[in-house]
């Protein structure tokens, strides 16, 4: 078999040679798409590794032609400088596959013979994702909406490259779609990044959390009631399932839906069909299910608390968002996007490389969005400068910050207890009047529960995991400090 291999890059070019002639087959190799078109005309191709960015014609544009020129042979699209917007144009223009530099060699034989195998490429990749295999919208018609879907969608490390490429990948199917990962990772922007990409782009886009309901009114406001269905149903309501038709709908923190609406959705799925609140005849279900959590839903099924056919259902497709820690690569672009955003001046030169080594060097919990708020806040503090390592919260990661923090905690502790007894001396064989204990919580826990929610974005059930304690404690505490 005959391998075409188009970049621009001649070590690139050798590497393919001799990995791939190692294997029996032979390979040409091309420095522009103009170069490579005429190979194509000249022999036999099977496969084509073509470079996105080319002296000329890039890759993209010329994706089509070597298709046409190859009798449709399967194209592999490779590229150092990928984003969602390039990897939906590659799908869509044909691309049966995505190589993002640098790659391993073994992952790059295992693509190739994966793209070989395949009689038509095309075809089959997008069935096996849940493509219907007739294109659905031109790359020009869409090029609004995936730089759109792009704008928060930031990142060049490699974790985020296989994002985007399965972005690229599901959007213009129907198949559910599971998004998981830890909080503050962007699943809500991966979902709307895959609406805004798939055939249902202008049709509604609804998000919801059906935590934020009481399971008494979560049916009517996912389905919609009729007159008279309960007290208070003055008037016919539509619920959240006709408010999307024709879109797509997010159930975002579905691992905290109830196990009653759990049975509900389960049969919605399954028909297609639903039925408002009090009434007898059904409706169909004409909208595409994207569901996010940072729960694991498979412990909730061992647990009891998921069921494992909504599961299955739910994940026809599943994606896992990588942690901010997996992907420090990304921090620097990030936390420019995020200056730039404020109007943050020169913010490009803010973060120096010491500075953004440190940044790296952090577990970042709160993933993102702790970042975010980092950086917002360094912003506040440097007004207008470059920002030194003072301007960001301690780094828990940092030995030396980490021991200084705790001998200044220690020591302002100690103090305190000293004078709560100078204050109210007690027997040995007696309590105090007021628990030495709670009042040491109450002047602790308000300032840490708000550090806490802030970090969070106010998100309560996230906070509630990230402290290790139920969600109503955490209630019962918040309002016990008047915390909103």
């Amino acid at each position: 078999m005959n391998v075409l291999v188009v970049d621009d890059e001649p070590t690139i070019c050798w590497g393919f040679q001799q990995l791939l002639g190692g294997e029996g087959y032979q390979v040409f190799t091309a420095g522009s798409a103009e170069a490579g078109l005429k190979l194509a005309g000249q022999h036999a191709i099977s496969l084509v590794l073509l470079d996105v960015r080319l002296p000329g014609l890039s890759g993209l544009d010329a994706l089509k032609a070597f298709r046409d020129t190859t009798n449709d042979a399967p194209v592999v699209v490779m590229t150092a400088f990928g984003d969602l917007d390039t990897a939906v144009k590659a799908v869509e223009r044909g691309a049966c596959d995505y190589l993002n530099k640098p790659f391993r060699l073994e992952h790059a034989l295992e693509v190739c013979q994966r793209a070989l195998r395949r009689s038509q490429p095309n075809v089959a990749a997008q069935i096996s994702a849940g493509y219907d295999a007739t294109p659905h919208h031109s790359t020009d018609s869409n090029s609004s909406s995936a730089t759109k879907a792009t704008t928060a969608l930031i990142g060049k490390s490699a974790a985020m490259q296989r994002l985007f490429h399965q972005i690229a990948l599901v959007a213009d199917s129907d198949l559910s779609v599971l998004i998981t990962g830890e909080t503050g990772t962007g699943k809500e922007l991966v979902a709307e990044a895959i609406h805004r990409n798939s055939r249902r782009r202008d049709k509604p886009y609804v998000p919801m959390a059906p935590v934020t309901f009481s399971p008494a009114l979560l049916e009517s406001e996912l389905f919609g009631h009729v007159r008279g269905a309960f007290t208070g149903a003055t008037e016919d309501r539509p619920g959240l399932f006709e408010a999307a038709k024709g879109g797509t709908i997010l159930l975002d923190e579905i691992g905290d839906l109830p196990l009653g609406s759990q049975v509900k959705l389960l049969r919605v799925l399954e028909q297609r069909r639903y039925s408002r609140v009090g009434e007898i005849q059904s409706r169909p279900c004409d909208v595409r299910i994207l569901a996010a959590t940072h729960r694991s839903l498979q412990r909730g099924v061992t647990d009891g608390t998921f069921r494992e056919d909504l599961l299955y259902r739910l994940s026809g497709i599943a994606l896992e968002l990588p942690p901010l820690r997996e992907r420090v690569d990304d921090i620097g672009p990030l936390a420019v996007y995020f200056l730039s955003r404020i109007g943050y001046p020169n913010a490009g030169d803010a973060i120096d490389d010491g500075l953004l080594a440190d940044l790296q060097s952090r577990s970042w919990p709160g993933n993102i969005r702790e970042l975010r708020n980092a950086v917002e806040r360094a912003a506040v503090l440097a007004r207008g400068r470059k920002f030194d390592i003072n301007d960001f919260p301690m780094n828990p990661a940092n030995p030396t910050l980490n021991v200084a923090f705790q001998e200044v905690t220690a020591k302002a502790i100690e103090q305190w207890t000293k004078e709560q007894f100078a204050k109210q001396p007690v027997a040995m064989d007696s309590a105090p009047i007021e628990p030495l204990y709670d009042r040491f919580l109450a002047m602790t826990e308000p300032a840490f529960f708000r550090a806490v929610l802030e970090s969070l974005d106010g998100n309560r059930s996230a906070a509630a995991d990230a402290l290790g304690m139920h969600r109503a404690t955490l209630r019962d505490r918040l309002k016990r400090y008047n915390i909103e």
